[in-house]
This record gives C-alpha cells, structure tokens and sequence, in this order.
C-alpha cells in the first residue's frame, strides 16, 4: 500500500515528516525487514534524507504474507463499516475474537479473513484494536493492513479513542454516576481480576441508565484496560455483571455477562474525521430490561 504527505515546512528529513505522521519507529523498522519504501518525489530515499517545502514523501508499506495456520471461515459476519484501511464489526456473545490452541478455526479473525478472501483483498491479516471476551457483545474494531494498526494502537494508548459499554448488573447501585477507583491484579489462585492494593491502575467511570427490582442497567466508559475490568470492579461493589459465572454473577436471566460494547468513536488515521459507531443492545440483554 502506498501513503503520501506534502511537505509543507523547511529543515525536515523524510523520516521526520513520516514520524509527524504517526508512523512510529516500531513501524519503520517492521518496513525495513519487509522491504518497505521511502520514496521523494517518486524517488527511493534513504529515510534520513532531507525534504525541500512542497517535495511529496511516499512511504510504501508492503503487504503481508497471509498466516497458513489461520484459516478461512465463510460465516456470518456483520460488519458496519470498511474502507481500504479499517474495519468496524458486530461480534454476538459466544464467538472468540483470535485463533488460539483451543480454537483456530471458527473465531471472529477467520470469519473477517473469510470476508477479505471473498472481496478479493490482498491485505489478508486482520489485526484487532479492540478486543471484547468470548461472551462480550458489541462493536470490534480491526486494521487492514500494520500501518493502520500502529496508527490505531496509537490512538487506543493515548485514549483518544473511545470505548462504551452497557452493562446489567445485579442489585440496586446507590449513585446514578461514580468513577470505581480500585487496582487490579490476577487471582492468586485463578484467572479472575481482583482488587488489591498492589495490583495495576484502574478507573470505571458508569452512568445508571434504568433500573429494574433486581438489576441495574449502567453505561461504562473505561479510563484504562486492564483485562476483565468492569466484570471485577462491579464485583468489588457488591454487584457483579448478570449471568456472570466467573465473578459470582446471577445466572437465572442471562447464561453469560451482561455487557455489550455499543460505542466507538475514533480519528480516522488517514482522512483525520472523527468516526462514530454504534450497536443496539443484543436480544437477550434487551429482553432483560424490556420486561
């Protein structure tokens, strides 16, 4: 794939005006070893070669061999939104996100390298930016291509791009809005999340949106991502996620977590415009506060 910039000011090299551009030194080295391109004026460069106002820098990032031990899987898929660079896709609770030594076959990777194999894409390995559980519903975002995965990793570190979740959880929440401020570390004896005092920085911001004689419907904004971290911090307040096996949760509605990824807003990394995505509440949550 190629990618060009107009220089618009003196004194730069071309690596300088690629780094101003969001392309790491990770990337650049990662082109480097794939026979990657920096051309000026449609002419391969050295990356440290000075730029002139008004020269074109032509970064080539080349494509990816496609991985053998992924294969295609021609499933459902639904996706919201795709261009030459991303993709925005609904996964249904119950579908794993990666291949791994239990399943490497029916996960939502193969399914999206099943899409691109069907739409006759060159750009065959399916990076995730946001991953959700096996049993999280909602919105998934995915790069192209590893320039638009460094671009989008970028943006999930500095927080400039935005999850929410909807979540039920048991009982009655006494605030309509409060930031759980807790830290979190791995069980001991488990895979579960804990809070502990010497675990890691972590911050749930929630909204109550509904509330029913058992339940509470919350929106959730995380301000870090530390893994399974609504699931235990609403654990740590005494009102676990419905249908939450793993973190005591009540099983009598729901057979697996009440939560949902329903938002997502980021930059787009190469027209810079601001996306937005959403993706209503599934029908088993739905049901739960319809009833």
């Amino acid at each position: 794939m190629k990618f060009s910039w107009n220089v618009t000011h003196p004194g730069a090299t071309a690596k300088t005006i690629l780094a101003e551009q969001g392309v790491s030194h990770r990337m650049f080295s990662q082109i480097n070893q794939s026979n990657g391109q920096v051309l000026i004026n449609g002419r391969s460069v050295k990356p440290a070669t000075k730029v002139n106002v008004g020269d074109q820098v032509t970064l080539i990032v080349p494509e990816e061999p496609a991985d053998p031990n992924v294969p295609v899987s021609d499933g459902p898929l639904t996706v919201q939104y795709e261009d030459e660079n991303l993709m925005v896709v609904e996964k249904p609770a119950g579908l794993t996100v990666v291949p791994g030594p239990s399943n490497r076959t029916d996960t939502l990777v193969n399914l999206v390298k099943g899409h691109l194999v069907a739409a006759g894409d060159r750009q065959l390995v399916p990076h995730v930016i946001t991953r959700l559980d096996r049993d999280t519903s909602g919105l998934v975002l995915l790069a192209k291509h590893r320039l638009a995965n460094s671009w989008l990793n970028q943006q999930l570190g500095d927080h400039t791009l935005v999850k929410r979740y909807l979540a039920i959880v048991s009982g009655q929440l006494p605030a309509d809005h409060d930031m759980i401020d807790a830290p979190l570390r791995r069980a001991d004896d488990g895979v579960n999340q804990i809070v502990a005092p010497d675990g890691k920085s972590a911050q749930t911001e929630y909204w109550v949106k509904q509330r029913g004689a058992d339940w509470t419907l919350v929106e959730v904004l995380l301000h870090t991502g530390r893994t399974h971290q609504i699931r235990a911090h609403f654990q740590s307040l005494g009102h676990p996620l419905l249908g939450d096996e793993l973190y005591g949760g009540p099983q009598t509605q729901l057979m697996r977590q009440a939560l949902h990824a329903y938002a997502l807003s980021f930059e787009d990394p190469v027209t810079h415009d601001q996306r937005q995505f959403e993706c209503p509440l599934p029908a088993d949550m739905s049901a739960i506060v319809q009833a």
